[in-house]
């Protein structure tokens, strides 16, 4: 498969990406991408987010939607979707959100990055994983994906569904229960899910889900798309080529494809 598709990226909308969005899509066509979407960081508050690094502050919602409209008419050979990345907060949830407040992308990324307050994947928040019950932290992990994805929100994919992972560090004990979980939370939900490159250039240095994670995911019939996750244009289109060699390898025929107003197409891998 040649097509090249991205379904999660950033920009300079967010506190901690290195690229405006012009040059997101701009690097993303010029690397041979058809369909990718803007993803950027739905607020979080100041609760979690004081500095507004984590996610974009509420007052640029409206200018970062009208931007990614507008980068879809400057690039009429691309597909350009308009999305966002929902942070599930457990029991710190503080946000009066609303379904009509998501009417208006065409996809949703569901993330799990808190648990109990702590930002598990941030780097300025890595030394904490040197302390922490590492077993007790990935219970928990997986307790609030499985909640997210069997909930009523908004959300089309579920973003890299075992981020917890990124900086190395592996429960004792065996993963492939946590594992049938997440898959039928998943199927409950009827959510995709992506695989997601960074992983392969965190200290993991493995994409995210992993191989015997998405083997269960295949199994269980959920859906499964790709992103890059990018933070720079660089990085736009970084793996999808062995994105898509992982997802055949781990059982898949066919690679979702989401598209404008929630619509959803499958490629032949």
């Amino acid at each position: 498969m040649t097509d090249l598709i991205t379904m999660h990226t950033h920009s300079t909308f967010c506190g901690h990406a290195h690229d405006s969005l012009s040059a997101m899509v701009d690097a993303a066509e010029a690397a041979g991408v058809c369909a990718m979407a803007a993803t950027e960081h739905y607020p979080i508050g100041e609760a979690l987010d004081p500095t507004a690094h984590s996610s974009m502050p509420t007052d640029r919602l409206d200018a970062y939607c009208d931007a990614v409209l507008e980068q879809r008419e400057l690039h009429p050979h691309m597909e350009v979707l308009l999305g966002c990345e929902l942070d599930w907060l457990g029991g710190d949830e503080g946000r009066d959100l609303r379904s009509e407040n998501f009417e208006r992308f065409d996809i949703v990324l569901g993330s799990v990055h808190f648990v109990d307050g702590w930002l598990i994947n941030g780097t300025r928040h890595a030394k904490r994983w040197e302390t922490a019950d590492v077993d007790a932290v990935w219970r928990r992990y997986v307790e609030l994906w499985c909640e997210a994805a069997a909930s009523d929100m908004p959300f089309t994919v579920m973003a890299h569904p075992d981020v917890v992972k990124k900086f190395g560090r592996y429960p004792s004990f065996d993963l492939a229960p946590s594992y049938e979980r997440m898959a039928e939370a998943a199927a409950a939900g009827g959510r995709m899910i992506e695989v997601n490159t960074s992983g392969m250039f965190a200290p993991c240095a493995e994409m995210y889900s992993a191989r015997d994670l998405l083997r269960v995911f295949a199994r269980a019939g959920v859906p499964c798309t790709v992103g890059t996750d990018a933070h720079e244009a660089a990085h736009v289109a970084r793996g999808v080529r062995q994105a898509y060699a992982l997802m055949y390898d781990a059982g898949y025929r066919k690679l979702a494809v989401p598209g404008y107003g929630g619509s959803v197409r499958f490629w032949n891998l």
